[in-house]
């Protein structure tokens, strides 16, 4: 309200006006109490001009101070005023109101001091004997022009005081009253003039809000109405930008929102002033967190900002390759100038390449083990076919236990490709599973009856602990069995004699959770997170055989039942591997 026109305009004047009427108030009040003063002033010397001849010649002619004082009493109740008689050495000789016999020397009086001087003194002054503030006039009483005494006459100012007061305050009222209707006539003109100006406002406003509809007083023959006219059209083309601009915005949001790669848009100080929902995703933020902080409180990642920085000051695309810390994302930065419709700012674009370089990990992997794992048995059969050809043939005990070596490694090619052809119809979702209800402990007890053998030959012991009041899952019985198995023979594998392997299950919610708990060599930190990898090896079971495609196709398995398998080991303490399936 303050900021409006409305008081812009009219505050000047109202400012002028009660300055005006204050001065002018103030003016009046001072020289009206001038001329009271001026006029008492006069009266009192009159009259005590008359009364100092007065005394004068009575003195000559021999009067005694107190008939003096009968002539002072008489002339101070004619003139309503207090009269004093003070000898030239500043005792009072006659008083009207007071014993002069209890009044103090007055030769230090400033008014007296005056009239001893010259022809006469005033001072207004309080009274030390009667209380109230006083108008003193003295003049000298001469007899053959030396002054034998002084005259002075004192007005009471508290009758004119009051009438001052009573002038001051009408003057005062009658002052308020004019800035009153003043004040309010300012603001009625100013109103007048503004009223179609703050209708445009709130069209403005309407405007803005996106209300099309501009109904102005372009009527008008004023400058206020070919305002109006030029905002109607003004008003027409924005409108029509306006829906371009937010179909287009439209666009740029939809694409922003739902691009994987993470957008920020930087500018030249370094400062984010776009991001999408990907950016903050990546960086772990919020898109609300992000705008207006610096690039490097954003991605806290030094070769970004360094990106940005040689694009921004080479005017160049640049593109690097970076592995972050500590989450370990692979991610490409693309920077790019936006001079052309940004001058000074930076397009960056980061596209989270992690799963590809896992995925070109596991490749690398996988053809390598897949190498090395082809490689053993076919150089094993060209070796012990060569041994044949050089004449083992001749020897037939020795033929014979070679054939039957070509005839294991035969045997574990075709397990080989009879697991891989497994996993892939696995991945590829072409294994129909027969999910039916199935009691937990039925499974359990097949697949350690089926390994107890092997466990007692390698000299350890293995045990069920579940409950038999668990409820039952829904699962295809011969396919979790296997996973069983395969998890056993593992634990088996890695165990030292005497030691323990312990089958347990129990409900977790809507869930049974398996596990398989052995007290063998532990997994490497670094190999635990891939020992679910086709043909992944730790480095302690090259030794051990195998094809690596177990735990594989156990994690498809589980998870082709809507489960969940994991593994938990410390390196000489054993290792754990749960995995859970829905309850029927």
């Amino acid at each position: 309200m303050r900021g409006s026109l409305v008081w812009r305009i009219a505050v000047p004047f109202i400012v002028l006006i009660l300055l005006s009427v204050g001065g002018v108030s103030l003016y009046f009040t001072h020289y009206t109490e001038q001329r009271y003063t001026d006029n008492l002033h006069e009266s009192l010397k009159t009259s005590a001009n008359i009364l100092a001849r007065d005394v004068a010649e009575r003195i000559q002619n021999g009067a005694s101070y107190d008939d003096l004082a009968l002539v002072i009493s008489s002339y101070a109740e004619l003139t309503q005023t207090r009269i004093t008689l003070i000898r030239s050495d500043g005792v009072v000789a006659a008083d009207s109101l007071a014993d002069p016999k209890t009044m103090s020397n007055h030769l230090d009086r400033p008014e007296v001091k005056e009239a001893l001087k010259g022809p006469e003194g005033a001072e207004i002054r309080f009274s030390d004997t009667l209380k109230r503030r006083f108008y003193y006039l003295a003049v000298p009483v001469l007899s053959n022009g030396n002054t034998i005494a002084v005259i002075r006459l004192a007005r009471d100012l508290s009758v004119i005081e009051g009438e001052l007061r009573n002038l001051r305050m009408g003057i005062l009222g009658v002052g308020a009253a004019i800035t009153l209707l003043a004040v309010l006539l300012a603001y009625l003109v100013a109103e007048e003039t503004l009223r179609p100006l703050r209708k445009l406002a709130n069209k403005v406003q309407s405007l803005k809000q996106g209300d099309p509809n501009i109904d102005l007083p372009s009527g008008r023959k004023d400058e206020i109405g070919l305002l109006s006219r030029s905002f109607e059209q003004v008003a027409g083309q924005l409108s029509t930008q306006m829906a371009d601009f937010q179909e287009e915005r439209g666009k740029l949001e939809a694409v922003l929102r739902h691009m994987t790669d993470a957008v920020l848009i930087v500018d030249k100080a370094g400062k984010v002033i776009l991001a999408n929902p990907a950016a903050a995703k990546l960086f772990h933020t919020q898109i609300d967190q992000t705008l207006g902080r610096s690039l490097v409180e954003v991605v806290r990642q030094h070769q970004f900002v360094e990106l940005w920085r040689v694009s921004r000051d080479s005017g160049k695309q640049q593109i690097s390759t970076i592995e972050t810390s500590p989450e370990r994302y692979f991610v490409q930065g693309t920077a790019t100038p936006l001079e052309s419709s940004l001058p000074g700012s930076t397009l960056l674009v980061f596209q989270n390449l992690t799963r590809i370089h896992r995925l070109e990990t596991v490749r690398r992997d996988f053809v390598s083990n897949v190498s090395h794992e082809l490689r053993t048995p076919l150089a094993s059969l060209k070796a012990l076919t060569e041994t044949l050809q050089e004449g083992a043939l001749e020897d037939p005990p020795a033929a014979r236990r070679f054939l039957q070596r070509m005839e294991d490694e035969i045997d574990n090619l075709t397990q080989m490709v009879r697991e891989l052809l497994d996993l892939s119809r696995i991945e590829s979702g072409r294994v129909p599973f027969d999910r039916r209800p199935v009691n937990p402990l039925i499974m359990m007890d097949n697949a350690v009856e089926r390994m107890r053998m092997q466990a007692e030959r390698g000299g350890l012991k293995i045990q069920i602990d579940a409950s038999e009041s668990l409820p039952e899952v829904m699962a295809d019985a011969d396919r979790i069995e296997a996973v069983l198995v395969n998890l056993l023979h593992n634990a088996i594998k890695f165990t030292k004699p005497g030691g323990q392997i312990v089958v347990s299950a129990s409900q977790d919610g809507d869930k049974v959770v398996f596990s398989v708990r052995d007290t063998g060599i532990g997994i490497k930190p670094e190999d635990l997170a891939r020992i679910f990898e086709r043909f992944y090896k730790a480095d302690q079971s090259r030794s051990g055989g195998g094809t690596g495609l177990g735990l594989s196709i156990a994690r498809h398995t589980i998870e082709g039942h809507k489960g969940r398998i994991w593994a938990e080991s410390y390196l000489g303490q054993g290792s754990s591997f749960f995995f859970s399936l829905p309850t029927a």
